[in-house]
């Protein structure tokens, strides 16, 4: 290789290693162990605001898991201890249609029916879930947008989805016998 080729190719390694250390990394913290997220705001910018703006503001502060299901997800972000929702911002667009698919240890946007009713709550997969992915932009195909995977902690995320479920609040199942709290969000520093 002649120098100008080694040069361009270090260059090109060192701007891909920049790349990937600028994706924002949060910690999730919980009364049961710590997990960290990778957050792509280049596939899913909106998204990655949204869920850094609640971050900032606090909103995510003493709040819990509160829908977890075995071979499936665990869901969280929207209600307090006490299982009381907490009033979110207005939803945003859905941006599933972003090559992201919902694959273990990925992070996605909870929502209704409605395909761009996405708000606070969020859900980490703890199985591939295709079906969960985007199709179509129509009722049934939008999907639920994916923007972040888990990088560290996903042993925290299993033993979460592994706890005892019933009913709850609002919900007939799928809430945790034991409160799984979310103690906060941070945003980590970039390096």
């Amino acid at each position: 290789m002649r120098i100008t080729q080694v040069i361009v190719l270090i260059t090109t390694l060192l701007l891909s290693v920049t790349t990937l250390a600028a994706n924002p990394q949060v910690i999730v913290k919980t009364n049961m162990g710590n997990i960290t997220l990778e957050l792509y705001p280049d596939k899913a910018p909106n998204t990655v605001q949204n869920f850094l703006q609640y971050a900032e503001d606090g909103f995510y502060k003493n709040t819990i898991f509160h829908r977890v299901i075995r071979n499936f997800m665990i869901q969280g972000g929207g209600f307090d201890t006490t299982m009381q929702q907490k009033t979110p911002r207005a939803p945003i667009e859905n941006e599933a249609a972003n090559g992201l698919k919902n694959q273990i240890g990925t992070v996605a946007m909870a929502r209704t029916s409605a395909p761009h009713s996405a708000t606070a709550q969020f859900f980490i997969n703890v199985a591939d879930n295709a079906f969960l992915n985007y199709t179509a932009s129509n009722q049934r195909g939008f999907g639920y947008t994916v923007f972040g995977k888990v990088t560290d902690g996903i042993e925290v995320v299993n033993k979460i989805a592994a706890i005892p479920t019933g009913s709850g609040g609002p919900f007939r199942s799928d809430v945790p016998r034991e409160s799984v709290i979310i103690e906060d969000v941070v945003l980590l520093p970039i390096d």
